[in-house]
C-alpha cells in the first residue's frame, strides 16, 4: 500500500468527514439549532408570563385609581358626628377624615409603585421578544443553510464516487468551486482537486485505509478526531511557514469604551439603554469606583438602577449617595427618589441642604413637600 504524507492524510480525513452524517459542518449546525430551539421555547414561555403580569398590573392600576377615587369621594361625604351615637356605643373606631388623609397619602405611592413594576415588566418583555425573534430567525437561517450543506455534501459524494471508480469527468474549477462552500483554503482546494482528478496518486490508497477503519467500527468522526490529535499535525497552510520565524502576538488593549461597557455589564447595566451622548458623558467623567459605588447604592436602597435611564450622569456623581441619604433621612420613600431624579441632578449636596433648611424656615415639613416642588 502506498504511503501517504501527513498533509495529504489530514486533508483526506477532513474531506471524508464532510461526506458522512457526522460531518463537522452538520454537527455544528445541529448544535446551533438545538440551542436556538431551547432559547425559543424558554423565551416563548417567558413572554407569556410577562404578558400576563403586565395585564394584571394594568388591571390593578385601573382598579386602584377607580376604586380609590370612589372610596375617597364616599368617605368625604360622611360626617362622623351623624353616626357618633352608634359608633361610640359600639366602640367602633371609624374616622372618615383620617381615612381620607391616609388614602391621599398612601394611594399615590402605591399607584406609582405599580406603574414602576409595569414599566420594568414591559422593558423586560421587549428584551425577551427580541431574544425570541433572534432565535426564530436563527432556526430559519439554519434550515436554509442545512439544506444547502446537504446538497453540497451530496455533490461531494458524487465527485468521490466518480473519482474512486476512475470515471471523474468534472473540471478542476467545478471541484474548487464546491470545496469553497466548505470554507476550504485556496491551497486546500487546489490539492483536493488534484487528489480527485488523479485518484491513483493518493485517494485509492486512502480509501482502502478507510475501509479497514470502518471494519474496526470507527466512524468518519473518529477518523477526523484521530487526525486532529495525531502527531505531527501539519495543515496545508502551515507547510510554507515551517522555515519562517514565529510571529509575535500583540496583545490588544481594551478601549476606554470597552472598559465602560464591561463595567456596566458586570454591574447588571445594559449600555444599550443609554444614548451615545450619555455614554460619551460617562467616558469623559469615567471613574470605575464611583460608578460601581453608585450602582450598588441604588440597588441596596431599593431605588433601582432604572433611575439612571435618561439620567446617566448620576452614575458619575460623587455626591449621589449623600444626596439620596439626605432625602431618605427626611422620610422620603425610595419610590419618591426614583420618580424625581431631576432633584439629584439639579442640586449639589450643599445646595440640597440649603433647600431643605429653607423649607423648614418657611414653616413647611420637607417630608410632606413633593420633590418635584423642591
Amino acid at each position: 500500500m502506498k504511503a501517504l504524507s501527513a498533509e495529504v492524510s489530514a486533508l483526506l480525513d477532513k474531506l471524508y468527514n464532510l461526506r458522512g452524517d457526522d460531518s463537522v459542518v452538520l454537527v455544528e449546525m445541529n448544535r446551533q439549532r438545538n440551542r436556538a430551539v431551547e432559547t425559543k421555547t424558554r423565551t416563548t414561555e417567558e413572554k407569556k408570563d410577562l404578558q400576563a403580569r403586565i395585564a394584571n398590573l394594568e388591571k390593578l392600576y385601573n382598579d386602584l385609581n377607580s376604586q380609590g377615587e370612589r372610596l375617597t369621594s364616599l368617605l368625604s361625604d360622611i360626617d362622623r358626628n351623624d353616626y357618633a351615637t352608634v359608633l361610640d356605643r359600639l366602640d367602633i373606631d371609624f374616622n372618615p377624615q383620617e381615612l381620607v388623609e391616609k388614602l391621599n397619602k398612601s394611594l399615590p405611592r402605591t399607584i406609582d409603585s405599580v406603574t414602576l413594576d409595569t414599566k420594568k415588566a414591559e422593558k423586560q418583555l421587549v428584551r425577551v421578544e427580541e431574544e425570541m425573534n433572534n432565535a426564530i430567525a436563527t432556526i430559519d437561517e439554519l434550515s436554509i443553510r442545512r439544506d444547502a450543506a446537504l446538497a453540497n455534501q451530496e455533490k461531494l459524494n458524487e465527485y468521490f464516487e466518480l473519482a474512486l471508480s476512475r470515471r471523474i469527468n468534472i473540471t478542476r474549477d467545478s471541484i474548487i468551486s464546491l470545496l469553497e462552500q466548505f470554507n476550504f483554503s485556496e491551497e486546500e482546494c487546489r490539492e483536493a482537486a488534484k487528489i480527485l482528478m488523479f485518484p491513483e496518486d493518493a485517494l485509492l490508497t486512502y480509501d482502502e485505509q478507510v475501509l479497514e477503519r470502518e471494519q474496526s467500527g470507527k466512524t468518519f468522526s473518529d477518523v477526523f478526531t484521530e487526525a486532529k490529535n495525531a502527531e505531527p499535525i501539519v495543515e496545508l497552510e502551515a507547510v510554507k511557514m515551517v522555515e519562517e520565524e514565529p510571529e509575535k502576538v500583540e496583545i490588544e488593549e481594551t478601549s476606554p469604551k470597552e472598559n465602560l461597557i464591561n463595567l456596566l455589564k458586570e454591574n447588571g447595566i445594559d449600555y444599550l439603554d443609554y444614548s451615545g451622548q450619555e455614554i460619551d458623558y460617562l467616558l469623559a467623567n469615567y471613574d470605575a469606583t464611583v460608578i460601581t459605588k453608585n450602582i450598588s447604592f441604588v440597588k441596596e436602597t431599593n431605588i433601582g438602577t432604572e433611575i439612571f435611564v435618561n439620567h446617566a450622569e448620576l452614575m458619575a456623581d460623587n455626591e449621589l449617595k449623600d444626596k439620596i441619604n439626605l432625602l431618605l433621612d427626611l422620610g422620603k420613600e425610595p419610590i419618591d427618589v426614583y420618580l424625581n431624579p431631576s432633584v439629584l441632578e439639579k442640586y449639589s449636596k450643599e445646595n440640597l441642604k440649603e433647600v431643605i433648611e429653607s423649607l423648614r424656615n418657611n414653616g413647611m415639613d420637607p417630608k410632606n413637600v413633593p420633590l418635584m416642588a423642591y
